[in-house]
């Protein structure tokens, strides 16, 4: 990166799997990487969440709908951006770009034709801010015969990778994903399965909330066995890298079959809540043992805030450390939309991302498109 490049200022907005808002971050280049500014997460309209909800879980949407929930979300995003900006008292004009995650709604990487669709339109974006968005992240490296996914493993080498030192990144989001920073090996990185999305969807279904506050819920339950048994034995889990999966896979209907499917068994629903988590902490703690020897693990997503989970973790990997992402300088909450501001920039200077060991694609691919205002 030239010299000029420090100092420079980058806009990250990332819309995950669990719908639970827009995180908007501000990021500035300096000689270690980048550091955050300031960051927000603004919440979705209800009315837009309940439509891509409706959507990812359906599968189905007509072309009107489609393109409507396109113009929202993108609106959503421009306004949280010029609402960050206001609040931080930084001007349009110092920003270099926004990169745009946009809100996936389908991600389909195998069969003969892969694609990935996200929708926020990076026209409205760059129209509504006045500051060149970059969008569009995912399909150059499909088109290269990657999976799109996950993107963020790059980011975590260039920013947490330490020299004689082995490391872990695990995002926990509605899919959870790892990164194996090697201290002398190129990073690897996969989407382990679920994180928080199973667990958001069974107790919205149950008390109409986004997420399990402090684990309360999870933990007036225990874990059922025979509940466990089935969900571990997902042909995903045995699958090897590069993988990615999303919603499309795990998803409160998937859940319900798995339950259908052991009557006359009666599981309450807190102790389904229970094991849910559990489900996620081992899925998630076999593929770190699977790849790393005894190393630190940082956490971020909207995981690292339940308490239940992240002391799970820290029992299943007895040998490791588990921590989050702050004792690295980013608040694990904005770790993912720092990593957007990261890759708008990389675009800018036309720097392929190095994620052929990450995707399986044959070339790494200059990520994104670029909208100017």
């Amino acid at each position: 990166m030239p010299e000029s490049a420090l100092g420079q200022y980058y806009i990250g907005l990332m819309s995950g799997t669990s719908l639970d808002g827009i995180d908007v971050v501000i990021a500035q280049r300096d000689r270690c990487g980048f550091k955050q500014i300031a960051a927000c997460c603004i919440d979705l309209p209800p009315s837009l969440r309940l439509q891509l909800l409706q959507i990812c879980q359906d599968k189905k949407v007509d072309l009107q709908t489609l393109g409507e929930v396109d113009h929202q979300f993108a609106i959503a995003c421009a306004t949280a951006v010029n609402q960050l900006l206001k609040d931080s008292h930084i001007r349009a004009e110092q920003i270099c770009a926004i990169g745009s995650h946009g809100q996936t709604i389908f991600h389909s990487p195998q069969g003969p034709l892969p694609f990935s669709q996200q929708i926020g339109d990076a026209n409205l974006i760059a129209a509504r801010t006045g500051i060149t968005c970059v969008a569009d992240f995912r399909r150059m490296d499909m088109a290269y015969g990657g999976q799109g996914a996950p993107l963020v493993p790059a980011f975590h080498q260039a920013l947490f990778a330490k020299q004689g030192c082995n490391r872990v990144i695990l995002n926990i989001g509605g899919i959870a994903n790892i990164s194996i920073l090697h201290s002398d090996t190129k990073v690897l990185g996969y989407d382990t399965g679920p994180g928080n999305m199973l667990m958001d969807a069974w107790i919205n279904l149950h008390h109409d909330k986004h997420f399990d506050k402090d684990a309360k819920f999870a933990q007036q339950g225990k874990v059922a066995p025979a509940l466990l048994a089935p969900l571990l034995s997902d042909p995903y889990f045995a699958q090897a890298a590069p993988k990615s999966t999303g919603r499309e896979k795990f998803n409160l209907s998937w859940l319900q079959q798995q339950l259908h499917a052991l009557t006359p068994h009666y599981f309450t629903p807190h102790d389904v809540q229970r094991t849910l988590l559990e489900f996620s902490a081992i899925t998630i703690t076999e593929q770190i043992k699977l790849q790393t020897s005894p190393c630190a693990v940082y956490v971020c997503g909207g995981g690292a805030l339940n308490p239940l989970l992240m002391q799970r973790l820290q029992a299943l990997l007895p040998d490791h450390t588990v921590l989050d992402t702050q004792i690295l300088n980013i608040d694990p909450m904005f770790v993912e939309a720092v990593a957007f501001a990261w890759l708008a920039e990389q675009r800018l200077y036309e720097i392929p991302i190095a994620l052929k060991e990450v995707t399986g694609a044959y070339k790494n691919a200059i990520l994104g498109a670029i909208y100017k205002p």
